[in-house]
């Protein structure tokens, strides 16, 4: 099978709002962000589509072009480096986001707003590198199939 790049394209447009709406999020000052509830939980909210999305694009990729199903969702950024979609670190620095997404849908521990605060401008950075890399993969696949 193959790539359903308007499933990807469908998850990466979706992202991409949310990094935008998550991104008004971000300019708001800690103290301010923390004494509002309706910052935190649009920031848990934001977090949690656009984590959960790139993990939907990982398993999608994975099952599809390779015909495999990762163990875990950390171990599906883990997988994406394996198969070159991510550099090997960067998969590693952004696989912890599933642990972040399983806190924030699960509620397994009290979610510490702080920690959520910190975490936008993180996602900010990496979550469009992410998407770089999987639009410039893809890309790439689908220009040699068309040569073929």
């Amino acid at each position: 099978m193959s790539i359903d790049k308007k499933i990807v394209n469908r998850k990466i447009t979706l992202i991409s709002r949310d990094l935008k709406n998550l991104k008004e999020i971000s300019v708001i000052p800690m103290a301010k962000y923390l004494s509002n509830d309706t910052y935190e939980a649009l920031a848990e909210r934001y977090l949690e589509r656009i984590i959960g999305r790139m993990i939907d694009i990982n398993y999608h990729i994975l099952s599809e072009e390779h015909n495999e199903t990762p163990i875990d969702y950390y171990n599906s950024f883990l997988m994406m480096a394996e198969k070159k979609y991510l550099s090997s670190d960067f998969a590693k620095k952004i696989a912890h986001s599933a642990g972040l997404r399983n806190r924030l849908a699960h509620e397994y521990d009290e979610i510490d707003a702080s920690k959520v605060y910190k975490a936008v401008p993180v996602s900010l950075r990496d979550v469009p590198k992410y998407l770089d890399c999987i639009l410039k993969h893809i890309d790439k696949n689908l220009k040699q199939k068309k040569l073929i």
